[in-house]
């Protein structure tokens, strides 16, 4: 039998996932400890995204690649549960304004809390040549473009076939 891998050692999706889940780990302890315990999946990432890096919760929802029911359900819960807050666009009425309310900017100082410390706690174990290192090698990662859900031959979600655009 083969040991397993040391944690740093073996293929990149699983450190991948390793280390997604460092940051969901810590994410998810602040929130708790913070008394927020009812944000549904995704929601630490726009609401993060709004507050701290200024994204639009279209473009990061585009950034999730999920249906547009997907990403309609996530927005209304996110409305319904206090964390956004959803108006009519005073300048063109068809749209919508979509914003952060009190307790949506709460939970992203949670999530940026979180990753701070993760962060902070990285910067402890690898030399600033090793951090600047890793954040190259993903960087390039996320600008490698693979085909989407449902092209180029791969199976679309059950969900999303007959759909036309």
């Amino acid at each position: 039998m083969t040991p397993p891998p040391h944690e740093d050692e073996g293929p990149i999706p699983a450190l991948l996932r390793a280390a997604r889940g460092s940051y969901a780990r810590a994410i998810r302890a602040r929130l708790a400890a913070d008394g927020i315990d009812d944000l549904p999946r995704n929601g630490p990432f726009v609401l993060g995204g709004m507050a701290n890096w200024g994204g639009s919760a279209a473009e990061l929802i585009e950034g999730l690649e999920v249906s547009k029911q997907a990403a309609s359900q996530l927005i209304d819960t996110l409305v319904l549960r206090g964390y956004l807050r959803r108006e009519v666009n005073a300048e063109d009425r068809r749209r919508m304004t979509i914003e952060l309310t009190e307790r949506g900017r709460a939970a992203a100082a949670a999530v940026r809390s979180a990753i701070e410390a993760v962060d902070a706690e990285l910067g402890e174990m690898l030399s600033p040549a090793e951090l600047a290192g890793l954040r190259a090698g993903l960087g390039a990662l996320g600008r490698i473009k693979g085909p989407r859900r449902g092209e180029e031959g791969e199976a679309a979600p059950a969900a999303d076939r007959g759909r036309t655009a």
